[in-house]
């Protein structure tokens, strides 16, 4: 594919069910990667996001990948292979070893020995990666609360997967108050997520959910402690 001189495409390809084995463990974060890159549209965002089996999803993200142009395919590379994503998933190190492109890559060494950086190499998640593995408290919910308004229906269900039934359960059980409602709707997400709600991982899927609160409203969440 243009763009793509070192055949981006044909390396999913090839190691498509080896991936699928190192990211199975946690497809949604991987989802999530995806769409803030913007590799998924809007569409196969929503798509995939409904599937049931990890397995599942992970193959559709593959998939829809390996439709895009060659760039966009080297930006996914180079996110299996930043150091974020090779600690979460150790299943991914056989692509260290990997070429992303021939000529991009001479290019890449080129500027680092100038001692430019370029700029798609800059990290699209580098305030979440200090704190990527730091578990939200319930402090932190409380003070995001704040900023989850009458919508907060539409954000339990999208953003935290929380079913019906028990939404309607949380009302009942907190009629007059609405911050105990989401509250009780985030900490509910905490822990179903257990060593995966982080919150990191909360500023993201609140952010990337249109609508779910005001921009930079929760970027408290990416702060040091």
């Amino acid at each position: 594919m243009d763009g793509d001189p070192a055949g981006g495409t044909r390396l999913l390809q090839k190691f498509k069910l080896k991936l699928i084995d190192a990211l199975c463990g946690d497809p949604d974060l991987v989802l999530q990667h995806c769409h803030s890159l913007c590799l998924l549209s809007q569409r196969e965002y929503d798509q995939v996001k409904v599937a049931y089996v990890p397995s599942e999803k992970v193959r559709d993200i593959l998939d829809y990948v390996m439709r895009k142009d060659g760039k966009r395919v080297q930006t996914f590379l180079k996110l299996l292979k930043n150091s974020e994503m090779q600690e979460t998933f150790p299943k991914l190190d056989f692509l260290k070893e990997l070429p992303l492109s021939g000529p991009r890559a001479a290019e890449k060494k080129k500027r680092k020995k100038e001692g430019e950086m370029p700029a798609d190499e800059v990290s699209p998640k580098q305030p979440c990666k200090k704190n990527s593995s730091r578990m939200v408290t319930e402090k932190q919910l409380m003070l995001v609360t704040r900023h989850i308004g009458s919508n907060w229906r539409e954000v339990a269900r999208v953003v935290l997967e929380i079913s019906n039934i028990r939404l309607e359960q949380i009302v009942e059980e907190n009629p007059h108050n609405h911050r105990e409602r989401v509250f009780t709707a985030l900490r509910e997400w905490s822990m179903r997520e257990r060593d995966k709600a982080t919150a990191a991982r909360l500023h993201s899927l609140l952010t990337l959910e249109e609508n779910a609160v005001a921009p930079g409203s929760v970027d408290f969440l990416l702060e040091e402690n």
